[in-house]
């Protein structure tokens, strides 16, 4: 019984003592801390980078199309089968290669429009005082919302 007894009061002083220590941290920010909040969803939409670049992907899906049209073509007309499948295994290897070409373009693009956005809300939490940026999605209250300078400044 005695040994219990030591185990409750030595859980309880734990308890107390990371209770304590974890308020004591809460209260070390300072009062003028603060804190904006971002509709990331709606800066990015509102981006003209993004939107040229959905231009670029809708045009060069529009070329691979015009591509499979005319290799369909080329291989239709041909009469001779072994001619016929080393046709198709060119085509399909063009195909390939056109398809990574413009998924790496499109992916080092994103990358880049990302950082060029995520550098705008960083310049702009800077000049306007404010020490921490979430994305609004993430917070249930409070937070001053900075989406639409944000938005202004990326059109």
């Amino acid at each position: 019984m005695k040994n219990s007894t030591k185990i409750l009061t030595i859980a309880i002083a734990a308890f107390t003592l990371g209770l304590t220590a974890g308020n004591y941290a809460v209260s070390d920010v300072p009062s003028n801390f603060k804190v904006a909040v971002v509709d990331v969803q709606k800066v990015v939409s509102a981006s003209a980078q993004v939107k040229a670049l959905k231009a670029e992907q809708t045009r060069k899906g529009q070329e691979l199309a015009k591509f499979i049209d005319t290799a369909k073509t080329a291989i239709n007309k041909e009469k001779d089968a072994a001619k016929k499948k080393a046709l198709e295994d060119k085509y399909n290897k063009e195909f390939k290669v056109k398809q990574q070409t413009i998924a790496k373009n499109y992916e080092t693009k994103l990358l880049e429009i990302d950082k060029n956005i995520s550098t705008l809300i960083n310049t702009n939490a800077k000049n306007n005082g404010y020490n921490l940026v979430l994305a609004k999605s993430a917070v249930l209250s409070g937070g001053t919302d900075i989406t639409e300078q944000i938005t202004k400044v990326v059109k």
